[in-house]
């Protein structure tokens, strides 16, 4: 045994009345007043206690008993000093009581506390507090050498595998309330990342909705300081108008994929592009997407249409949608703007688009590569699926 062992105090959690069931605790209650009714019947049965001597013996039953309760809190407290002083206290008093001719009170007193300290004390401090109670009872005890030794044997057994048995409670209060901290961790985990899918939600939806607005209102104030046709400046606040309303449907259909309720993503492309008047391709055979990647393949293409817009104003766009064996591929190309606009356009973005794209990405553990191609810009984005 390790020397660990021998000072180590057992656990304190299965001494814990909340770590008893209600069928033990109430056998606990039951088994303590079998046993005081035992101790009172086997001091009074015999007639030998009248007057003062009575009374002593009461007084002598009710101050076992309060030292008694004195040792089991202070050694659940696991104060070790205490403990051993209030064990040689019973030991002493049950001699007493042994010169007194109650002897079943002396009895259950060494075994009682013998067994307790087994189960309460470090070893150590257990065995020599067991050695001493035993070591009372076998010089007091009347009994054989045989009843003797299987009475003092059966109790250090049941002593230890009450010990066992409390070191076992214990360590399941320790697990249960490992695993309620872990489900509390995973819960509160779980509520970050939902709240962090919600932000993303929204940022998409709203940032391509606003931007799409402001590139136009943009252009229509351009529009007015240079003196612009009317009915061009018109076109253009039509437009923010036709991007508010497709900013409302945008909306509910973020609310609608916060509810797992999808359209199939070849449908959303087949309408974006042709509402963006980009040309759209598919290649490989297309099957339904997780909703996390079919959420990334949306939000990705809505974000790369938008900055096109902001920033290559007039520019051919191309999208091309490709299912490969383990993955899906996204690739938006468009060519050099063909508007000496784009830097008052691109002025009214937040910054944030490509960076929401790429984190978006690698939390499903693909991938997004952006930079400029052949004088325009390319957005390549890659997600198991």
């Amino acid at each position: 045994m390790p020397e660990w062992s021998w000072t180590r105090w057992p656990s304190r959690e299965g001494l814990e009345r909340e770590a008893e069931s209600r069928p033990r605790r109430i056998l606990t209650v039951a088994g303590r007043l079998v046993l005081l009714v035992t101790v009172i019947w086997g001091m009074y049965s015999r007639g030998g206690y009248t007057g003062w001597t009575a009374a002593a013996a009461v007084a002598g039953l009710v101050a076992t008993i309060l030292v008694v309760a004195a040792f089991l809190r202070v050694s659940r407290e696991q104060r070790l000093l205490p403990s051993l002083a209030l064990a040689g206290v019973l030991i002493g008093g049950a001699w007493l009581a042994e010169l007194g001719r109650a002897y079943v009170l002396a009895d259950f007193t060494w075994a009682g506390l013998a067994v307790a300290a087994l189960v309460r004390l470090p070893m150590g401090a257990a065995l020599a507090t067991a050695v001493a109670a035993f070591g009372s009872y076998t010089a007091a005890s009347w009994e054989s050498w045989l009843a003797v030794c299987a009475t003092v044997g059966g109790l250090t057994v049941l002593g230890y595998l009450l010990r066992l048995d409390a070191e076992a409670r214990g360590t399941a209060r320790r697990l249960l309330a490992q695993e309620r901290a872990a489900r509390a961790a995973e819960a509160e985990t779980a509520a970050l990342a939902e709240r962090a899918r919600i932000a993303r939600e929204i940022h998409d939806v709203l940032a391509h909705s606003l931007s799409a607005q402001l590139v136009h209102l943009e252009a229509a104030r351009l529009m007015l300081d240079a003196g612009t046709d009317r009915e061009q400046v018109r076109e253009r606040v039509v437009a923010a108008r036709r991007m508010a309303q497709d900013g409302l449907a945008e909306t509910r259909q973020a609310l609608s994929a916060l509810r797992g309720e999808f359209t199939p993503v070849g449908e959303f492309l087949v309408e974006l592009t042709a509402r963006e008047l980009a040309a759209f391709a598919v290649t490989g055979t297309p099957r339904p997407l997780a909703a996390e990647a079919g959420l990334a393949v949306r939000r990705t293409v809505q974000e790369a249409l938008t900055n096109v817009r902001k920033h290559a104003p007039g520019a051919r766009c191309t999208v091309e949608l490709r299912y490969l064996p383990e993955a899906v591929e996204l690739e938006v190309r468009n060519t050099a703007a063909r508007s000496d606009r784009t830097g008052e356009l691109a002025a009214s973005g937040s910054g944030y688009g490509l960076l929401g794209m790429r984190e978006r990405a690698e939390l499903l553990g693909g991938t997004l590569l952006a930079g400029p191609d052949e004088g325009g810009w390319r957005v390549l984005l890659r997600v198991p699926a």
